[in-house]
């Protein structure tokens, strides 16, 4: 294995949002490869995790000497390897063509990317992973376009799923070595952007879960009637249908509690909402908090609740449930696909407060021995599914096979 030398390559890192990238990390690490860490920014921006502190200590950042830095690169690039400069320059044009971006971004996107190869290149890189189909993924295709180190792509959805032409994914795609999928649900997605003799390069890889997180942990459910909602106040996680849905069982007088643990764009809407409906005293925003805070946050629920109209499949599903906690979720995406409505929790349609109120109540009915044992049930079903280090030895073989084909074209050049 020591022959591989991974770069990473994530639009913004570290973030609050992208632990699961930063367990990957560190899990193929701990198998014994070598992970270079770089992100187009991240270097500002609220960090709560001391292991994100030593993250960012360990990334580099393409943007982070600004313009003439870029502007060095792009002409070492030129000078040095004119032939690939030219044909990323074309491929760059081609990206732009009905492109939810105008030329002047995927220019600036080239610029990166002649930061990158030349990062790689030094660096003695023999593969680039990126997470993320988006502008991200771009980058990571036009320097190996300028490197020649091949990359792959992890694809979480749904935001690429929303407009792939618009994106280039399915070029992105079909340049890719291998493509990783976190759901059965995404790689069907990414199916259609790829011609049927490409299928075989999409492989599932979950997310996965650290075992010091679910260990050791005292998991008695609290007698408070008290729910947990971790993610971005953002309009694709529907917090306001999950206020309205909170709004119908107050109006019912039934007792409970609700915490939205998180923070985003829509702080300001979700409590405008919650003040409209006097939810103060019943509904909590905690803001950004670190993940052990979040963790006691779902040690002190007795059940997670999701209202998301569009997600790929969130890591804190997996978290509550490793800590046998019961899952509320629409059914949506990759969500089925872990939570059994009935065994480990309810599922229900996306958009309807009635509805997710009617499931808010049979969950506040139930028993404290039932939710017990969904939470049992949802705990070996998410470590069965979603152990980091199981998942990273798929990946692991995955990048392995990718330096195949590299060393049978050096191995040819030498004879």
């Amino acid at each position: 294995m020591s022959a591989l030398r991974i770069a990473y390559l994530i639009n913004q890192y570290p973030k609050v949002s992208h632990s699961f990238i930063r367990r990957e990390i560190l899990a193929l690490e701990r198998q014994g490869l070598a992970i270079h860490r770089f992100s187009l920014r991240g270097w500002e921006g609220d960090l709560v995790d001391a292991e994100d502190f030593v993250e960012r200590e360990r990334t580099r950042y393409i943007l982070q000497r600004g313009v003439f830095g870029l502007l060095r690169s792009v002409i070492e690039i030129k000078l040095t390897s004119p032939i690939r400069y030219i044909k990323a320059l074309a491929l760059a044009f081609r990206m732009s063509r009905r492109a939810d971006r105008s030329l002047p971004y995927h220019l600036i996107y080239l610029a990166e990317a002649c930061r990158l190869a030349l990062w790689l290149k030094r660096d003695g890189i023999t593969h680039l992973h990126a997470h993320f189909g988006t502008n991200s993924a771009e980058v990571a295709m036009l320097a190996s376009e300028l490197s020649g180190v091949p990359y792959s792509l992890t694809i979480h959805g749904s935001e690429e799923f929303d407009k792939p032409e618009f994106i280039g994914l399915p070029e992105k795609l079909r340049r890719a070595t291998f493509v990783a999928a976190i759901t059965s649900y995404c790689r069907s997605q990414l199916y259609r952007s790829l011609p049927y003799a490409q299928w075989d390069k999409v492989h599932i890889v979950h997310c996965g879960l650290e075992p010091a997180f679910y260990n050791n942990v005292d998991m008695t459910l609290p007698e408070r009637p008290r729910f947990i909602c971790v993610g971005r106040l953002c309009e694709q996680k529907g917090q306001q249908i999950l206020v309205e849905a909170a709004a119908i069982l107050a109006r019912k007088g039934i007792a409970f509690e609700l915490v939205l643990a998180g923070d985003g764009e829509m702080r300001r809407e979700v409590e405008a909402l919650i003040a409209k409906h006097s939810l103060q005293s019943r509904v909590r925003i905690t803001g950004w908090i670190s993940s052990d805070q979040v963790k006691q946050e779902i040690l002190d629920s007795r059940a997670m609740v999701m209202a998301s109209f569009a997600e790929g499949l969130p890591v804190v599903i997996m978290e509550a449930m490793s800590l046998q906690r019961p899952i509320l979720s629409t059914w949506i995406t990759g969500v089925p696909e872990l939570v059994i409505d009935g065994e480990n929790g309810w599922l229900y349609p996306p958009g309807s407060a009635e509805e997710l109120a009617q499931a808010m109540e049979r969950c506040l009915a139930t028993s404290a021995e039932e939710l017990t044992r969904m939470g049992r049930l949802a705990r070996a079903r998410v470590l069965e599914r979603h152990d980091i280090d199981h998942e990273v030895a798929r990946l692991q073989q995955l990048f392995q096979q990718a330096l195949q084909p590299q060393r049978r074209l050096v191995e040819a050049a030498q004879w």
